[in-house]
């Protein structure tokens, strides 16, 4: 895709750290030279075409709600309609083919742990394929942002220190009485002079207030990032691997934080084993345009760090089948109802 360089420092520069301001567009425009109305429908276009999933908050996991990262095994034959069964639940907001007989991947974000096991249990009712549940352990570095190559932008985002964003965390059940808040977030801010105003409308708050609330949310480490999540795929990112380690419990923190600290890996964590189908507990993300590229860094990635003897794969994403921002607050009834006959 080929972009101008306002369009490359608005998708750049604002993928996190967004003005928390009454009229944050105007914020934006004075910054590049232009006016809110160009920002505006800039951004509404990228949306359009799916260059941009939203601007808004990325919470962190495991702290407004639960979640989870699953796979199945699933024969080609089946893929599609497993992967559609999959799509339906609103609880789904990434469903992937990865290169593995462990072939397609999805998360679920829900409320609680209690619907986190319901609809994983439901999941394999309906496609008739166990599903193994990979829940988080600790992130090392998760969704700071996506620094894009193709413009003359500053950073979209610093690696954070890890111990420092642990440090910050507070408890989940204190962010459960900011349920309507939350609801009214997820979908990311209507691209309007006024965003905060109407979100805030719609959450039973004041302008005001809501502003403040999404402030203290990134204080504590609940929001990860406020701004602009991009898209990778529709930007030419295509060639994007998971890569897994089996990594001895006492060396997984040192190693992820050393991991995590490198300029080309975009995610990094621990997850949970599940042995024999997945022996693997330290994951990381390398996102790229050529496979060849992403494959070189990974074998760097190996080197420098002296994983070359550790059991491991690299799973590149293949078909994706949805990609969107987490739902925390679904209404169950009208979702169950829905894809009981989908």
């Amino acid at each position: 895709m080929k972009l101008n360089d306002l369009e490359c420092e608005l998708l750049n520069n604002y993928q996190r750290g967004f003005p928390l301001t009454p009229r944050p567009f105007a914020v934006l425009a004075r910054e590049l030279g232009t006016v809110e109305s160009t920002v505006i429908a800039l951004l509404r276009r990228f949306a359009r075409s799916g260059v941009v999933s939203r601007v808004g908050a990325v919470f962190r996991p495991n702290t407004v709600g639960v979640s989870t990262l699953a796979a199945a095994s699933v024969p080609e034959r089946d893929l599609i309609a497993t992967a559609d069964c999959v799509n339906s639940f609103a609880e789904v907001n990434h469903n992937y083919e990865r290169e593995h007989h462990l072939n397609l991947w999805f998360v679920i974000n829900t409320a609680t742990s209690e619907r986190l096991d319901a609809v994983l249990c439901e999941i394999e009712r309906r496609t008739g394929h166990p599903v193994i549940s990979l829940p988080l352990i600790r992130d090392y570095y998760i969704d700071l942002g996506f620094e894009l190559d193709f413009g003359n932008g500053r950073r979209s985002g610093q690696k954070m220190n890890s111990a420092k964003s642990n440090a910050c965390m507070t408890r989940k059940h204190e962010w459960h009485e900011c349920g309507e808040s939350i609801a009214a977030l997820q979908a990311g801010l209507p691209l309007e002079q006024k965003p905060y105003a109407a979100i805030a409308e719609r959450a039973g708050l004041t302008e005001e207030a809501l502003i403040g609330l999404i402030g203290n949310m990134q204080s504590a480490g609940v929001i990860k990032r406020f701004g602009v999540v991009v898209r990778h795929h529709e930007l030419g990112y295509r060639a994007n691997a998971m890569c897994v380690w089996d990594v001895a419990d006492e060396r997984v923190d040192e190693l992820g934080e050393r991991m995590a600290s490198l300029p080309f890996v975009n995610l990094c964590y621990r997850r949970e084993r599940r042995a024999p189908a997945w022996p693997y507990n330290l994951f990381c993300m390398v996102h790229g345009k050529e496979r060849d590229r992403v494959l070189g860094r990974v074998e760097q990635l190996n080197r420098d760090l002296r994983l070359l003897k550790l059991p491991r794969a690299v799973l590149f994403s293949a078909r994706r089948f949805k990609q969107r921002g987490a739902l925390y607050r679904v209404d169950e009834s009208i979702d169950n109802e829905r894809t009981a006959h989908g």
